[in-house]
C-alpha cells in the first residue's frame, strides 16, 4: 500500500473512482468508474496492476474479439499547428 505520493511526497491519499483513457497502436478505450489511490495535492494517480491489465485485455477482446461496450462516442481530433495558425 502507498504511504506517500512519490511525485510530491505528500501523505494524503485517497481512494478514488476515475476515468481511465487507455491508448494503444492510435485506438483508445475510455473506461469509468476505475479505482486508484490519489493525491490530494498534485492529483498523481496510482493504480493496481491488476486493474490494469483487465482494462488491457478489455480493450483487446474490444478492437480484436469485437467485444461490445455499453457506449460509443466520437472524438474530434485537431493537430496544434492546425489551431495555432487559426486567427
Amino acid at each position: 500500500m502507498i504511504k506517500k505520493c512519490s511525485f510530491c511526497g505528500n501523505k494524503n491519499l485517497r481512494q478514488k473512482d476515475v476515468q481511465y483513457i487507455f491508448r494503444r497502436e492510435g485506438k483508445m478505450l475510455l473506461v469509468n468508474d476505475v479505482p486508484c489511490i490519489e493525491c490530494e495535492f498534485c492529483g498523481e494517480r496510482y493504480f493496481a496492476g491488476e486493474i490494469l491489465k483487465k482494462i488491457e485485455l478489455d480493450f483487446a477482446e474490444i478492437y480484436h474479439n469485437g467485444k461490445k461496450t455499453t457506449k460509443t462516442i466520437k472524438v474530434p481530433v485537431e493537430s496544434f499547428v492546425g489551431i495555432r495558425k487559426k486567427p
